[in-house]
Formats: C-alpha cells, sequence, structure tokens
C-alpha cells in the first residue's frame, strides 16, 4: 500500500505552523475533558467540572514534562546531552509515553493532596481520558510518518518516507486501535459495571502494558537504541513493571473483601 503522505501542518502564518501531531494532543484533552466529566457523573465521584478542569491541567503538565523528560533519559539521553536546547522542541514529536505516566501520576498525587480527594478514585477517573489522547496521539504519529514498523510482506505494508524501499506495518494504526480504542472500550465497561476501587486504574496499567509489548514486535525499535536484552526493545521492558504492577494489584484487590475497600 502507498502511505498517504499527509502535510504534517494543517496551515502556517509566518512561522507560526500549525501541526496535526499538536492538534490530536488538543483534541485529546478535550475528549478526555469531556469523557472524566462523564464518567464522575456516572460513578457519582466527588468531581465537578471545575475539579476536572484542574486535574486536567495537572495531567497536561504532567504528560508534556514526563513525556519529554521519559524520551530524552530512556530512549536518547546522548543525543539530548550534547544537544539540551532541543529538549525544549516538544513539537518536532519525541514523547514517551511511560514517562509520561510517571509524570501525570506525580500531577495527581499533588492534585489530590491540593483537594483532599481519594488518589484512587482520581486515578479511575483519569484512566478513562488517558485511551482518547493515545488514540489520536498515536495518529498523530502516523501523519508524522515517524514510529513505524518492521519490515512485512502483508497486503497493508506501507512504504514510509524516510525508512527505505520496503513495506512495513503502519505500527501507530495497531496502537491507535488497541491502546486507543479497545482500552478505552474496556475501561469505559469498567465504569459501567462499577467496579471497586481501584480496578479501572490497574486494568489500564495491565492492559496498556500487555497491548503496548505484543505491539513491540511489529513496531520497528529507535535507530539509537536497537533491540536491547534479548532482543526486547525498550518499549517491552518499560511495560513490564506496568503489567506486573497491574496484575498484582487487582489480585490483591479481589482478594479483600468487597466491604473493605482501600
Amino acid at each position: 500500500m502507498t502511505y498517504p503522505q499527509i502535510d504534517p501542518i494543517i496551515f502556517q502564518v509566518g512561522p507560526l505552523a500549525v501541526r496535526w501531531y499538536g492538534m490530536m494532543y488538543l483534541l485529546g484533552f478535550l475528549g478526555g475533558f469531556l469523557v472524566m466529566c462523564h464518567v464522575a457523573r456516572l460513578r457519582n465521584y466527588p468531581l465537578d467540572r471545575e475539579r476536572i478542569s484542574d486535574l486536567l491541567f495537572y495531567a497536561v503538565l504532567g504528560v508534556v514534562l514526563g513525556g519529554r523528560l521519559g524520551y530524552v533519559l530512556f530512549y536518547n539521553p546522548a543525543y539530548y546531552l550534547r544537544h539540551p536546547l532541543e529538549i525544549l522542541s516538544v513539537w518536532e514529536g519525541g514523547m514517551s509515553f511511560h514517562g509520561g505516566v510517571l509524570g501525570v501520576l506525580t500531577a495527581t498525587l499533588l492534585f489530590c493532596r491540593h483537594k483532599q480527594l481519594p488518589f484512587l478514585v482520581v486515578t479511575d477517573l483519569a484512566v478513562a481520558a488517558v485511551p482518547v489522547g493515545l488514540g489520536l496521539g498515536r495518529i498523530g504519529n502516523f501523519i508524522n510518518g515517524e514510529l513505524w514498523g518492521r519490515v512485512t510482506d502483508v497486503p497493508w505494508g506501507m512504504v514510509f518516507p524516510g525508512a527505505g524501499s520496503s513495506p512495513r506495518h503502519p505500527s501507530q494504526l495497531y496502537e491507535a486501535g488497541l491502546e486507543g480504542v479497545v482500552l478505552f472500550v474496556l475501561i469505559y465497561c469498567l465504569h459501567r459495571l462499577k467496579v471497586r476501587r481501584g480496578v479501572p486504574s490497574f486494568c489500564f496499567l495491565l492492559f496498556y502494558g500487555l497491548f503496548r509489548f505484543a505491539v513491540e514486535f511489529f513496531r520497528q525499535p529507535d535507530r539509537q537504541l536497537g533491540f536491547l536484552w534479548g532482543g526486547a526493545t525498550m518499549g517491552q521492558l518499560l511495560s513490564l513493571p506496568m503489567i506486573i504492577i497491574g496484575a498484582g494489584a487487582l489480585l490483591l484487590i479481589y482478594r479483600r473483601p468487597a466491604d473493605e475497600e482501600s
């Protein structure tokens, strides 16, 4: 298949360029806000629209700072050590989801302390919105023609600009489907079923980790890293703790009696 080359810039006025990648982040935050408002009403959580707006502000700071620093530290520390000013060039791409998770968790903890809210209630609410941003973000990666997959002979393989002449898996779309659509449906259904506190949060960690680990078999590793221990990629190594923590926490939750939420 031919890669549908889409101009990464939507429009430009002088030096100011509005890019699809940034637009996807904006739409992700807006969609996430609407989802959180809906789920908060559905679960009778103690967060109104004003508090959710405050939470989103904290989350935006956490995901941008954590995602960028995570990419710098996990994926290309040597390059950014030589070019420290480029750390600020977020609009050019280069964000780590795993770093973003750490950033959002830190921001959420600060938000909960400030507002005196239960941490797991807030994270349960937040993870309902995260797949919206994830799915749109992966579409942004596809439009940018970055984070392509490994060479393949499947009929839907695409020749990406800058990736050679061989067709590759459109792994960005695999991730958009699994980490975006499928994960959103899963977490939303858990909220509809009114599962125990903490279950949506730790299901998110477990299933995101599993989906990401699986897709990494089709995604081309970052050039500067390549394959690591045992042929694993950095994405797989960073997903393993998510899988272990998610599965272990769910086991602990369901070993407790239903009236002993903590």
